[in-house]
Protein backbone atom coordinates (compact mmCIF):
# COMPACT_ATOMS: atom_id res chain seq x y z
CA UNK A 1 0.00 0.00 0.00
CA UNK A 2 1.34 4.02 -0.79
CA UNK A 3 1.96 5.81 2.03
CA UNK A 4 -1.62 7.71 3.27
CA UNK A 5 -1.73 11.16 1.04
CA UNK A 6 -2.78 12.57 4.40
CA UNK A 7 0.48 11.47 6.47
CA UNK A 8 3.03 13.99 6.09
CA UNK A 9 5.82 12.73 8.21
CA UNK A 10 7.17 9.68 5.81
CA UNK A 11 10.50 11.31 4.24
CA UNK A 12 10.52 12.89 0.86
CA UNK A 13 12.74 11.71 -1.98
CA UNK A 14 13.46 14.61 -4.63
CA UNK A 15 14.92 12.59 -7.73
CA UNK A 16 16.76 14.65 -10.32
CA UNK A 17 17.82 13.60 -13.37
CA UNK A 18 21.78 14.33 -12.51
CA UNK A 19 24.27 16.14 -14.88
CA UNK A 20 27.68 16.41 -15.20
CA UNK A 21 27.67 19.70 -14.67
CA UNK A 22 28.22 20.22 -10.76
CA UNK A 23 25.53 23.53 -11.12
CA UNK A 24 22.98 21.14 -11.51
CA UNK A 25 23.58 18.79 -8.36
CA UNK A 26 23.97 22.02 -5.95
CA UNK A 27 20.88 23.70 -7.61
CA UNK A 28 18.83 20.23 -6.18
CA UNK A 29 20.39 20.32 -3.00
CA UNK A 30 19.57 24.30 -2.79
CA UNK A 31 15.67 22.87 -4.16
CA UNK A 32 15.53 20.06 -0.95
CA UNK A 33 16.46 22.73 1.40
CA UNK A 34 13.61 24.80 0.50
CA UNK A 35 11.40 22.14 0.48
CA UNK A 36 12.24 20.95 4.15
CA UNK A 37 12.06 24.76 5.13
CA UNK A 38 8.17 25.12 3.70
CA UNK A 39 7.58 21.67 6.21
CA UNK A 40 9.57 21.78 8.91
CA UNK A 41 9.88 18.38 10.81
CA UNK A 42 9.60 16.45 6.79
CA UNK A 43 12.98 14.95 6.29
CA UNK A 44 13.77 15.46 2.89
CA UNK A 45 16.59 13.65 0.71
CA UNK A 46 18.09 13.91 -2.70
CA UNK A 47 18.59 11.24 -5.48
CA UNK A 48 19.88 11.42 -8.82
CA UNK A 49 19.54 8.76 -12.11
CA UNK A 50 22.50 9.54 -13.47
CA UNK A 51 25.73 10.83 -12.92
CA UNK A 52 25.24 11.56 -9.18
CA UNK A 53 24.82 9.89 -5.76
CA UNK A 54 23.15 8.43 -4.51
CA UNK A 55 20.73 6.41 -6.84
CA UNK A 56 17.46 6.54 -6.10
CA UNK A 57 17.30 2.87 -5.30
CA UNK A 58 20.21 3.93 -2.75
CA UNK A 59 18.67 6.36 -1.24
CA UNK A 60 15.28 4.38 -0.82
CA UNK A 61 17.61 1.83 0.78
CA UNK A 62 18.89 4.58 3.45
CA UNK A 63 15.54 4.94 4.17
CA UNK A 64 14.59 1.27 5.36
CA UNK A 65 17.94 0.67 6.73
CA UNK A 66 16.56 3.84 9.45
CA UNK A 67 13.73 1.58 10.18
CA UNK A 68 11.85 4.15 7.97
CA UNK A 69 8.11 1.94 6.57
CA UNK A 70 7.57 4.40 4.21
CA UNK A 71 8.48 7.14 2.00
CA UNK A 72 7.89 9.34 -0.93
CA UNK A 73 9.58 10.25 -3.75
CA UNK A 74 8.90 13.20 -6.40
CA UNK A 75 10.51 13.33 -9.43
CA UNK A 76 11.72 16.31 -10.29
CA UNK A 77 11.13 16.83 -14.07
CA UNK A 78 9.05 19.42 -15.72
CA UNK A 79 7.14 16.77 -17.78
CA UNK A 80 6.00 13.19 -17.76
CA UNK A 81 8.42 11.99 -20.82
CA UNK A 82 10.62 8.45 -20.94
CA UNK A 83 12.40 9.39 -17.20
CA UNK A 84 9.29 10.11 -15.72
CA UNK A 85 6.64 7.36 -17.32
CA UNK A 86 10.13 4.99 -17.49
CA UNK A 87 12.92 5.39 -15.17
CA UNK A 88 11.93 6.73 -12.13
CA UNK A 89 9.27 3.60 -11.77
CA UNK A 90 11.77 0.93 -12.84
CA UNK A 91 13.95 2.17 -9.89
CA UNK A 92 10.93 1.68 -7.73
CA UNK A 93 10.27 -1.57 -8.85
CA UNK A 94 14.02 -2.42 -7.82
CA UNK A 95 13.51 -1.19 -4.81
CA UNK A 96 10.34 -3.27 -3.90
CA UNK A 97 11.89 -5.57 -2.11
CA UNK A 98 13.36 -3.72 0.89
CA UNK A 99 10.07 -3.78 2.33
CA UNK A 100 9.24 -0.07 1.76
CA UNK A 101 5.94 1.20 1.17
CA UNK A 102 6.81 3.96 -1.42
CA UNK A 103 4.56 6.44 -2.78
CA UNK A 104 5.42 8.18 -6.23
CA UNK A 105 4.02 11.28 -6.80
CA UNK A 106 3.53 13.14 -10.81
CA UNK A 107 6.07 15.02 -12.17
CA UNK A 108 5.97 19.06 -11.50
CA UNK A 109 4.71 19.88 -14.43
CA UNK A 110 1.58 19.51 -15.66
CA UNK A 111 1.19 16.36 -17.52
CA UNK A 112 -0.11 15.80 -20.75
CA UNK A 113 -4.00 16.92 -21.83
CA UNK A 114 -4.79 18.37 -18.03
CA UNK A 115 -5.38 22.06 -18.84
CA UNK A 116 -7.41 20.90 -15.53
CA UNK A 117 -3.98 20.52 -13.65
CA UNK A 118 -4.72 24.18 -12.49
CA UNK A 119 -2.26 24.00 -9.28
CA UNK A 120 0.84 22.89 -11.15
CA UNK A 121 0.45 25.38 -14.08
CA UNK A 122 -0.38 28.28 -11.71
CA UNK A 123 2.66 27.62 -9.37
CA UNK A 124 4.76 27.26 -12.65
CA UNK A 125 4.02 30.03 -14.19
CA UNK A 126 4.48 32.18 -11.37
CA UNK A 127 8.18 30.67 -10.66
CA UNK A 128 8.50 31.54 -14.33
CA UNK A 129 7.29 34.93 -14.29
CA UNK A 130 9.48 35.43 -10.66
CA UNK A 131 12.70 34.23 -12.12
CA UNK A 132 12.43 37.19 -15.41
CA UNK A 133 11.33 39.77 -12.57
CA UNK A 134 14.74 38.66 -10.46
CA UNK A 135 16.72 39.73 -14.04
CA UNK A 136 16.73 43.32 -15.92
CA UNK A 137 14.87 43.20 -18.92
CA UNK A 138 13.74 46.43 -19.08
CA UNK A 139 10.49 46.63 -20.96
CA UNK A 140 9.68 43.05 -23.53
CA UNK A 141 7.33 43.00 -25.82
CA UNK A 142 7.79 39.08 -26.48
CA UNK A 143 8.86 35.83 -24.28
CA UNK A 144 10.59 32.52 -25.51
CA UNK A 145 9.98 29.44 -23.44
CA UNK A 146 13.38 27.68 -23.64
CA UNK A 147 12.82 24.06 -22.39
CA UNK A 148 15.26 20.49 -22.22
CA UNK A 149 13.15 18.82 -25.08
CA UNK A 150 12.01 15.56 -26.03
CA UNK A 151 11.19 13.13 -29.04
CA UNK A 152 7.67 12.41 -27.20
CA UNK A 153 5.04 15.22 -28.67
CA UNK A 154 2.68 14.65 -25.42
CA UNK A 155 6.24 15.66 -23.33
CA UNK A 156 6.35 19.34 -25.90
CA UNK A 157 2.51 19.60 -25.74
CA UNK A 158 2.83 20.12 -22.30
CA UNK A 159 5.36 22.60 -22.18
CA UNK A 160 3.71 24.78 -25.17
CA UNK A 161 0.75 24.71 -22.74
CA UNK A 162 2.96 26.56 -20.34
CA UNK A 163 4.26 28.98 -22.95
CA UNK A 164 0.95 30.18 -23.27
CA UNK A 165 -0.09 30.28 -19.98
CA UNK A 166 2.89 32.27 -19.56
CA UNK A 167 1.79 34.58 -21.93
CA UNK A 168 -1.35 35.27 -21.55
CA UNK A 169 -0.19 36.02 -17.93
CA UNK A 170 2.38 38.64 -18.68
CA UNK A 171 0.51 39.71 -21.92
CA UNK A 172 3.26 39.27 -24.49
CA UNK A 173 3.60 36.55 -27.29
CA UNK A 174 5.50 33.18 -25.72
CA UNK A 175 6.73 30.27 -27.94
CA UNK A 176 8.30 28.02 -26.41
CA UNK A 177 12.14 26.46 -27.64
CA UNK A 178 14.00 23.54 -26.79
CA UNK A 179 17.73 22.56 -26.36
CA UNK A 180 16.99 19.08 -27.79
CA UNK A 181 14.65 16.68 -29.48
CA UNK A 182 11.77 17.32 -31.73
CA UNK A 183 10.25 20.31 -32.09
CA UNK A 184 11.83 24.48 -32.86
CA UNK A 185 14.93 25.47 -31.20
CA UNK A 186 15.13 28.71 -29.07
CA UNK A 187 17.03 30.57 -32.07
CA UNK A 188 13.82 29.76 -34.31
CA UNK A 189 11.41 30.52 -31.22
CA UNK A 190 13.17 34.01 -31.02
CA UNK A 191 12.20 34.20 -35.10
CA UNK A 192 8.74 33.10 -34.30
CA UNK A 193 7.98 35.71 -32.01
CA UNK A 194 9.71 38.85 -33.58
CA UNK A 195 7.57 37.34 -36.55
CA UNK A 196 4.68 37.76 -34.19
CA UNK A 197 5.77 42.04 -34.29
CA UNK A 198 7.95 41.90 -30.95
CA UNK A 199 11.12 43.90 -30.82
CA UNK A 200 12.58 43.00 -26.90
CA UNK A 201 12.50 39.28 -26.53
CA UNK A 202 13.20 38.06 -23.37
CA UNK A 203 13.87 34.08 -22.13
CA UNK A 204 12.10 32.15 -19.77
CA UNK A 205 13.84 29.40 -18.58
CA UNK A 206 11.61 25.74 -18.31
CA UNK A 207 14.49 24.59 -16.03
CA UNK A 208 14.95 23.07 -12.85
CA UNK A 209 18.41 23.51 -12.92
CA UNK A 210 21.41 25.07 -14.95
CA UNK A 211 23.47 22.47 -17.37
CA UNK A 212 24.66 21.70 -20.81
CA UNK A 213 20.90 21.59 -22.26
CA UNK A 214 20.16 25.14 -20.23
CA UNK A 215 23.09 26.67 -21.28
CA UNK A 216 22.56 25.56 -24.72
CA UNK A 217 18.91 26.59 -24.90
CA UNK A 218 20.11 30.39 -23.34
CA UNK A 219 23.02 30.72 -25.86
CA UNK A 220 20.89 30.02 -29.32
CA UNK A 221 18.55 32.44 -28.14
CA UNK A 222 20.41 34.83 -27.35
CA UNK A 223 22.97 34.35 -30.08
CA UNK A 224 19.74 35.13 -32.14
CA UNK A 225 19.03 38.37 -30.44
CA UNK A 226 16.64 37.93 -27.10
CA UNK A 227 18.03 40.26 -25.09
CA UNK A 228 18.20 38.83 -21.52
CA UNK A 229 17.34 34.85 -19.89
CA UNK A 230 16.17 34.19 -16.59
CA UNK A 231 18.26 31.45 -14.28
CA UNK A 232 16.59 28.53 -14.19
CA UNK A 233 13.71 27.30 -11.30
CA UNK A 234 15.68 26.13 -8.74
CA UNK A 235 14.92 26.22 -5.42
CA UNK A 236 12.09 29.58 -6.09
CA UNK A 237 9.25 29.31 -3.61
CA UNK A 238 6.53 28.33 -5.83
CA UNK A 239 8.45 25.10 -6.95
CA UNK A 240 9.28 23.98 -3.10
CA UNK A 241 5.33 24.66 -2.98
CA UNK A 242 4.58 22.50 -6.24
CA UNK A 243 6.85 19.72 -4.91
CA UNK A 244 4.79 19.95 -1.72
CA UNK A 245 1.05 19.69 -3.41
CA UNK A 246 2.85 16.60 -5.60
CA UNK A 247 3.85 14.68 -2.89
CA UNK A 248 0.31 14.93 -1.17
CA UNK A 249 -1.38 13.45 -3.97
CA UNK A 250 1.24 10.32 -3.95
Amino acid sequence: MPPSRSDRRNPLVLVAHGSRDPRAARSTWALARAVGAARPGTRVETAFLDFEVPGLVAALRREADRGQRAATVVPLLLTAAYHGRVDVPGEIEKASALGLSIGLAPVLGPVAGARSDAVALDLVVRALRRRLDEVDTGPVDGLVLAAAGSREHSALVTVDLVARALGEAAGVPCVAGYASGAGRDTAEAVRAVRARGAVRVAVASYFLAPGLLYDRAVDAALAAGAVVAAAPLGDAPEIAELVLARANTA
